[in-house]
């Protein structure tokens, strides 16, 4: 469900960000850097973590805000999906943020080799998300999600920073999930992809 206080303050950081960016008077900026102050206090209480902490994820950009870009590929392999354990022991698709100077595409077979070790080709788009619609808990920022269904071309897990291992799932035999990422209801969307004859792309 919404968490509507975080929304709030997560609007009002927004409006102080821009604010703090295009506005000149230094009364107003002073009004703005206050208004970002209590976005901060707001999203703290809300939800326990350190304010400095909160002003690292929240505070931490410059300029209009938009959305970062989350990428999520599928790997299939004899009807089973390819997951990655995290460092919590959850399982995910392999994906993360897309980096400055890659495309949503190179960035899925990026998070493949980085996650799971292996050499990977993006066959086709199954979807593009509003992360707030489909994930919890809330982020403070918003984050569009990009969901490729991909091919291996080889390769094998390789130990790395980021994950402790990778498996085949069936369907109906998935481990527990890292829902901040993706959740069984996208995991069963690519499912539904990989099986179809043909595919529209879905999007909010």
């Amino acid at each position: 469900m919404e968490d509507k206080i975080v929304s709030w303050a997560a609007e009002l950081q927004s409006h102080a960000q821009a604010g703090l960016f295009y506005s000149k008077d230094p009364f107003d900026l002073e009004r703005y850097r206050r208004i970002r102050a209590l976005a901060v206090e707001m999203m703290a209480e809300r939800t326990g973590l350190d304010r400095e902490k909160v002003c690292g994820l929240f505070c931490n950009d410059t300029g209009y805000q938009t959305p970062k870009v989350d990428t999520r590929a599928a790997i299939f392999q004899d009807g089973k999906i390819l997951l990655v354990q995290e460092q919590n022991g959850k399982w995910a698709l392999p994906g993360g943020w897309c980096e400055y100077n890659l495309s949503p595409a190179e960035n899925a077979v990026k998070e493949v080799k980085e996650e799971a070790g292996l050499d990977a080709a993006v066959k086709m788009l199954i979807a593009v998300q509003d992360r707030d619609k489909h994930n919890t808990p809330a982020y403070a920022y918003g984050v569009v999600k990009i969901f490729y269904l991909c091919e291996s071309l080889g390769g094998c897990f390789a130990e790395n920073i980021e994950t402790m291992g990778s498996g085949y799932f069936p369907e109906d035999g998935l481990p527990p999930l890292a829902e901040e990422k993706c959740s069984a209801e996208q995991v069963q969307m690519c499912f539904r992809a990989y099986e179809a004859d043909t595919w529209t792309a879905q999007f909010d």
